[in-house]
């Protein structure tokens, strides 16, 4: 058994990282997407790091897994009462972590450096780490205009139809030394796109300065993990982003979007019928339930992962050497 390094975000990314916690512990790096990072009454807040930690270290919320459990509001409430006009409802657990990395980086600590402090103290064994300690924002290029995406999803409620996307800050973004050094790794086994939104959580991380042509050449297997099941998307909006994009609503598509980065695909049990289509792109395809309801279901789809990335490597070896 070698590392892992899983480029993840979102409530889906961040389960599936923790079967392969399960399965891996500390030969596990995370790459987690910052480019929906932003902030609230001069804190900074970063949604997939934050929804990373909480469930690796055991405390996310069962119903809200981008909260911890046993979230209270009274803060948020009492503001309103004030008359604040912040729409977004943080919860008061929720401004712990914000409150820490903030009171960091101006003491000049860098992301990385307050993320793996914060995995120490939460007892998490895996490498929890930004895409980069440099800014770079999502920007949703709508039908309205160009907005943030933390104001699509908060202000506009996803409403605006989308027709691109921009990564401001990515093309100037460094690689942290850390993820280098997780993607360096002479025993690294494979290479892993969890569950996510292709557009504002999985392509962010693949479009800072130099990522995508490192993760080609660092010659392990690439895997990635459908977050379409049947014609939609399981969290977010996705299949809607999917649509006014003109593209079709499913997981071949969700493929497509990894084209020519990918080795390997896993998609759900209910799109077996697609996996002849992926195959024929000349992705390897393993079909495996992929809703992951408990700790068991995050644990096996993270092997059938692992093995899928196993099969690769032995297809390739072979290749080689015929």
């Amino acid at each position: 058994m070698g590392t892992v390094v899983a480029l993840a975000g979102q409530v889906g990314g961040a389960r599936l990282a923790d079967g392969l916690r399960r399965l891996r512990g500390k030969d596990l790096a995370v790459i987690v997407n910052t480019g929906d990072d932003h902030e609230i009454f001069g804190l900074a807040f970063s949604p997939d790091i934050d929804t990373m930690l909480y469930t690796l270290g055991g405390i996310a919320s069962p119903a809200a897994g981008w909260e911890p459990a046993g979230e209270t509001y009274a803060l948020h409430d009492m503001l309103h009462r004030l008359g604040s006009g912040q729409r977004v409802r943080v919860g008061d657990r929720s401004l712990a972590l914000p409150l820490l990395r903030t009171e960091a980086l101006r003491e000049e600590c860098s992301l990385s450096r307050v993320t793996l402090g914060l995995c120490k103290t939460l007892g998490i064994e895996a490498r929890v780490l930004p895409m980069s300690n440099d800014p770079v924002r999502t920007v949703v290029v709508t039908d309205g205009g160009h907005v943030s995406y933390h104001e699509y999803l908060t202000e506009l409620e996803c409403e605006p139809v989308v027709k691109g996307f921009m990564y401001a800050g990515a093309d100037a973004a460094r690689i942290p030394d850390e993820v280098l050094e997780a993607l360096y790794a002479p025993d690294l086994e494979a290479i892993v796109l969890c569950p996510a939104n292709p557009y504002h959580t999985i392509a962010p991380i693949l479009a800072v300065q130099g990522m995508r042509e490192l993760l080609r050449q660092c010659g392990a297997p690439v895997i990635a993990v459908s977050p379409i099941v049947g014609d939609r998307a399981l969290k977010g909006a996705a299949g809607k982003m999917m649509r006014e994009l003109g593209h079709e609503v499913s997981a071949r598509r969700a493929a497509l979007e990894y084209y020519r980065l990918i080795d390997g695909f896993v998609v759900d049990s209910v799109d077996e019928a697609a996996a002849d289509g992926i195959r024929a792109c000349g992705i390897d395809v393993a079909v495996a339930p992929t809703i992951m309801r408990s700790e068991d279901d995050r644990v096996a789809l993270a092997q059938v992962v692992l093995d899928l990335a196993q099969l690769v490597r032995a297809r390739k070896e072979a290749e080689r050497s015929a």
